[in-house]
C-alpha cells in the first residue's frame, strides 16, 4: 500500500483487527452487520460522500476478510449472507482471490490526454502542429482535444511550453504489468481473472481502496482455538515490519503468544532452494536448457505460465522457500497445521496447488498478522526475549530484497565451481518481468540466470507489507548479518538430503 494512502491503510488494518477479534472472542457471525456501525460510528462521513456508502463498503471489506465474495449494489443483502460456508477451522477459498469492491470503485477514466486551464492560446500552436491525427483545434478558450480522434500518443503534452496538457491513466490498470484490468458496463474497474497473477499491485495503487484480496485469518484463528498444533513459517522480509524497535526475536515471541506452537524462518527454506537451484543451473544451463529462471516468486511463475508457455519449463523446478519450509515442519510434525506469513498475496494461490496444499494450510500477510496482534493486545516490542534466531544463512535471509535470490544462487554455484561464470539479470515489477521474458523467448537471454520479482524492490515491496521498502531493506540487511551461517551449505538445520527434492 502506498505510504501516503493513510486513510486506506487505516481502514484495511481496522478490518483485519476486527475479524481477528471476532474469531478470538468467538462472536456470532450473524451479528456481522453490527460491526459496520462499530467501525463507522455516528452520522458524519469520514471518507466518502455519505456514511451509508462508507458502511456498505466496510461491510464488503469484512466479507472479503472472512473469505466471502464482494458483491455489487444489485446483489447486496445482509452482509452475513453465506457465513455458514466460511465459519470453519480449515482453509476456505472460492475464486477470485483479488476483487474489485464495485460499490467503492469511482469508475476512474481510462487513459486520457486533456488541456488544463493553464493553456495560454499561444500563437505558435505547437500542440496542434505535432498532432498526427488532427485532434486539436484552437478555440476561444484555448486548445481543445477531440477525444474521438486522440490516440493518446502524448506528443502535444511534450511540446506544450506551458505544460498545460496533462496525461493520466486509471491507477489500477496503469500499475498492472499483465494488462488484466479493464472496465465493466458502468466504467468500473474489472479484473480479468485469466490474466491476473495476484501480484496485488492494483490493491496498493487504488486511491479509493476499491480493490482487495480474500483473507484466511478467521479460519486460521478458529484452527488455533480448536486446539490443533499450528506452526508458523515467516518470510525473510518480516525483519523491520513491526516497528523499528522490535527485534526479530520479539516478532517470533509475539506470534507464539497468538496461540501458535512455534515459528520457523522461511529463510531456512530459501537455503534449500538455493542449494537446489545452484545444482540445477550447473546441470542444465546451457547444455540442456538455454537459461534458468528462479522459482521464488509465484506471481512471476504464473505470469510465465500464462504468457510464455513455450518457455515455462525453463523456470527452475525447485520448490519455493515456502514449500521447503513447510516440508521441514511436516516431516517432524505430520499432523500439524502450517501457516505461511509473508508480504505476498499470490502465495494464497500457490498454497492451493496440488503439490503444496497438503503442506501449507493457511497463508496470511504481515498486515493481517498485525491485525491479529491488535486484536489480542500484543505489542511485540514490549516482550522480553532471550537468545537469537539461528535458522537461516545470510543469503537465505537476503531473498527478501530484489536480486537476493540470484545472488544467493550465484554464490553457491561459485562454491561448487569456482571458475564458472554466472551471468545474472533481475527484473522487478511485472511489466519488467514481461519484457525480460519476451527477450528470453527470442533467445537473447541464453546462458543467463534470470530472477523475476512481481514487486518492485522484491518481497519487501509486497502488497502485504507494513513499512516502506527503504526501511525494510536496512532491517533485512541487519538481520542477515546476524546469521551464524554465511552459506546455505553451512546451515546446521539442514541435516538430510531427503528434504532436497
Amino acid at each position: 500500500m502506498k505510504e501516503s494512502y493513510n486513510d486506506i491503510i487505516k481502514i484495511r488494518r481496522m478490518v483485519f483487527a476486527d475479524i481477528a477479534r471476532i474469531a478470538y472472542d468467538d462472536i456470532d457471525l450473524k451479528k456481522l452487520g453490527d460491526e459496520t456501525y462499530r467501525l463507522i460510528p455516528g452520522e458524519k462521513a469520514q471518507y466518502r460522500e455519505n456514511i451509508f456508502r462508507e458502511r456498505a463498503v466496510i461491510g464488503e471489506r469484512l466479507r472479503l476478510a472472512l473469505g466471502l465474495d464482494a458483491r455489487t449494489a444489485a446483489e447486496t443483502g445482509a452482509i452475513s449472507e453465506g457465513i455458514e460456508d466460511i465459519d470453519v477451522d480449515t482453509r476456505v477459498y472460492t475464486p477470485p482471490l483479488v476483487s474489485v469492491i464495485k460499490i467503492a470503485c469511482e469508475a476512474c477514466p481510462t487513459k486520457s490526454v486533456f488541456v488544463t486551464d493553464n493553456c495560454r492560446k499561444c500563437l505558435a500552436h505547437p500542440c496542434k502542429n505535432v498532432c498526427p491525427k488532427n485532434a486539436i483545434t484552437i478555440e476561444k478558450g484555448g486548445a481543445v482535444i477531440d477525444q474521438a480522434k486522440c490516440i493518446k500518443c502524448g506528443l502535444c503534452k511534450n511540446e506544450c511550453p506551458y505544460h498545460a496538457i496533462v496525461e493520466y491513466e486509471r491507477p489500477c490498470s496503469k500499475s498492472c504489468g499483465v494488462n488484466a484490468i479493464g472496465s465493466d458496463y458502468l466504467g468500473r474497474a474489472e479484473i480479468d481473472d485469466f490474466k491476473c497473477v495476484a501480484c496485488g499491485k492494483c490493491i496498493q495503487e487504488c486511491p479509493f481502496g476499491a480493490i482487495a484480496d480474500k483473507s484466511e485469518i478467521y479460519q486460521l484463528i478458529k484452527t488455533i482455538r480448536s486446539g490443533k498444533q499450528v506452526y508458523a513459517i515467516i518470510a525473510p522480509s518480516f525483519a523491520g515490519q513491526f516497528g523499528a524497535l522490535t527485534t526479530p526475536e520479539q516478532v517470533f515471541a509475539g506470534i507464539r503468544q497468538l496461540g501458535i506452537k512455534e515459528v520457523v524462518e522461511v529463510g531456512l527454506g530459501a537455503d534449500i532452494t538455493t542449494l537446489n537451484e545452484a545444482k540445477e543451473f550447473i546441470e542444465m544451463v546451457p547444455e540442456k536448457e538455454p537459461f534458468m529462471g528462479t522459482s521464488c516468486c509465484y506471481s512471476w511463475k504464473l505470469m510465465v505460465e500464462k504468457n510464455f508457455p513455450e518457455i515455462n519449463d525453463y523456470i527452475s523446478e525447485s520448490s519455493t522457500p515456502m514449500v521447503y519450509s513447510s516440508h521441514y515442519i511436516k516431516k517432524s510434525h505430520p499432523d500439524s497445521k502450517v501457516v505461511f506469513i509473508g508480504p505476498c498475496i499470490s502465495k494464497k494461490l500457490e498454497a492451493l496447488q496440488e503439490n503444496v496444499k497438503d503442506y501449507v494450510d493457511f497463508v496470511i500477510t504481515f498486515e493481517e498478522l498485525m491485525g491479529m496482534f491488535v486484536a489480542k493486545g500484543i505489542e511485540p516490542s514490549e516482550i522480553e526475549v532471550d537468545g537469537k534466531i539461528e535458522q537461516a544463512s545470510v543469503t537465505g535471509r537476503g531473498y527478501a530484497v530484489g536480486g537476493g535470490v540470484a545472488k544467493a544462487v550465484e554464490a553457491r554455484i561459485h562454491e561448487l565451481n569456482p571458475d564458472q561464470e554466472v551471468k545474472i539479470e533481475c527484473a522487478e515489477g511485472l511489466a519488467e518481468c514481461v519484457k525480460i521474458m519476451k527477450l528470453a523467448k527470442l533467445g537473447l537471454k541464453n546462458g543467463l540466470l534470470l530472477e523475476g520479482m512481481a514487486c518492485n524492490y522484491g518481497c519487501i515491496g509486497g502488497p502485504g507489507t507494513v513499512v516502506t521498502a527503504a526501511r525494510a531493506k536496512k532491517s533485512v540487511a541487519d538481520f542477515s548479518k546476524e546469521s551464524p551461517f554465511s552459506s546455505p551449505a553451512e546451515n546446521a538445520n539442514i541435516k538430510s538430503e531427503e528434504i532436497l527434492k
